[in-house]
């Protein structure tokens, strides 16, 4: 797997990238762990008459709203699968598609997308299914994973992925595919014992959470420009003064500030927008700009040197 970073169209800073950061070391390990649990419970542990496996499926596992349904369990059937190959291709798929992602947003974001993609999927699950088809236990990390897999085909659409590792696809279309062909089976109710609903959901919120980041949704935009406010305002509020024994350690600094620069310096970009650009990034940090926002940004640093 090879680190792309220029499909978006604008180029971004290199960053070092990890085969297996820390959050992909964290998911990997913990879900691996969980199974071979199951295993060893499965293998007949008893405590007189109760079976253990069957106490441990009942709390953790996704059960449907009013038959066995406990508030932890959309966090916690990430973590149990039902056999070999479904943990191996789960895994296989988040180290594939989630590696690129933590590289690119760092631990905390990822494993918090992560989760979120994997309660929205169980409850996608809960509410969804029952429409359709009869709601059954459900486990496994295909819900998270499909979030994965769809910011993965929104960050990097171009990048090639290798069917069996031979015939190469887009990954735009790649995810298309895999998308209608879940919105198919679960609409239709066929082949049952996978949870489609589940995967959606995780498509779905995923989907979601993208779009409110980037501000593609101006109420989303507004929403979180006022949220990055309120926190920023509290930060300061509570932020102790700093102190300094000798003011001068630092009195040979020396700095430029762009907004002070001659327009020619910026071409055809004019003041005003780029100063509307730079206010932004200080309400809403860099992330908050747009993809025609940071060609110009880009432009005028390459101006400025």
């Amino acid at each position: 797997m090879s680190h792309y970073t220029n499909y978006s169209g604008y180029y971004t800073p290199p960053s070092s990238f990890k085969f297996f950061p820390k959050g992909m070391k964290f998911l990997l390990i913990s879900t691996t762990a969980v199974f071979l649990f199951q295993v060893f419970l499965q293998l007949g542990i008893r405590i007189g008459d109760i079976y253990l496996y069957n106490v441990f499926f009942r709390l953790f596992a996704l059960f449907p709203l009013g038959n066995g349904f406990l508030i932890w369990q959309p966090v916690t059937y990430l973590f149990l699968h039902g056999g070999f190959f479904h943990i191996f291709f789960n895994l296989l798929a988040l180290w594939f598609f989630g590696v690129e992602l933590e590289n690119v947003w760092g631990t905390r974001r990822f494993l918090g997308y992560y989760f979120l993609c994997g309660v929205g999927a169980a409850l996608s699950n809960l509410l969804l299914t029952p429409l359709f088809t009869t709601p059954l236990p459900t486990i496994g990390a295909s819900g998270a994973i499909y979030g994965i897999l769809l910011a993965f085909g929104m960050l990097f659409p171009e990048a090639p992925v290798y069917i069996y590792f031979l015939f190469p696809i887009k990954a735009k279309y790649f995810v298309s595919i895999f998308i209608a062909i879940e919105l198919f089976y679960g609409v239709t109710g066929t082949e049952n014992g996978v949870a489609h609903f589940a995967h959606l959901g995780g498509a779905f919120v995923g989907f979601i959470y993208l779009l409110y980041y980037r501000r593609s949704i101006p109420a989303f935009g507004r929403l979180a420009d006022y949220f990055s406010r309120k926190k920023d305002s509290i930060v300061n509020s509570v932020r102790p003064k700093r102190k300094y024994a000798d003011k001068k350690v630092i009195s040979d600094v020396q700095f430029t500030d762009i907004r002070k620069r001659d327009k020619s310096d910026y071409g055809s970009v004019s003041q005003a927008r780029l100063d509307e650009i730079l206010d932004k990034i200080s309400a809403s940090g860099y992330d908050s700009l747009t993809e025609e926002e940071k060609k110009i940004l880009f432009n005028a640093s390459k101006k400025l040197n």
